[in-house]
C-alpha cells in the first residue's frame, strides 16, 4: 500500500465479542501494521520521555521558521529547481538572521561594526 510493505492481522473472535459495533462495522477488526512501525512506536516513546527536549526545541528552532514562513506569504517559494530554492531559502535565512542581530545589538552598533 502506497510502496510500504504492510501486515494485516485480524480474529475470527470477532464475530462473539459483544463490544464489536464499538470497533467495527465489518466481519471481523483488521489491523494494519507497517513493517517499520516499531521505530515510529519506540521514537514516540522516545519523545514523550523527553517532553522538555521537544518544548525547548519548539521554542527555539520551530519559532524561525515559522516567522520565515510568514515573511514568505505561508505559501511557497518564488523559484524553480532545487539550487534557486535553495538559494531563496539561504536569503530568507540570512534576512532572518539580521533582523535578529539588529533587535540583539541595535542597528547603530551592526552598522559601527560592519563599517570597522
Amino acid at each position: 500500500e502506497q510502496d510500504m510493505n504492510l501486515s494485516v492481522y485480524w480474529s475470527d473472535e470477532c464475530k462473539l465479542c459483544k463490544v464489536k459495533a464499538k470497533c467495527t462495522r465489518g466481519n471481523e477488526r483488521r489491523i494494519k501494521r507497517w513493517e517499520h512501525q516499531q521505530v515510529l512506536d519506540d521514537m514516540e516513546v522516545e519523545l514523550k520521555s523527553k517532553s522538555d527536549t521537544v518544548n525547548v526545541r519548539k521554542s527555539t528552532v520551530e519559532h524561525p521558521y515559522g516567522t520565515i514562513k510568514h515573511w514568505m506569504g505561508a505559501t511557497h517559494f518564488q523559484m524553480k529547481r532545487l539550487k534557486n530554492v535553495s538559494t531563496e531559502m539561504s536569503l530568507h535565512i540570512l534576512s532572518y538572521n539580521l533582523m535578529r542581530v539588529m533587535n540583539i545589538m541595535g542597528k547603530k552598533e551592526l552598522i559601527a561594526v560592519i563599517r570597522a
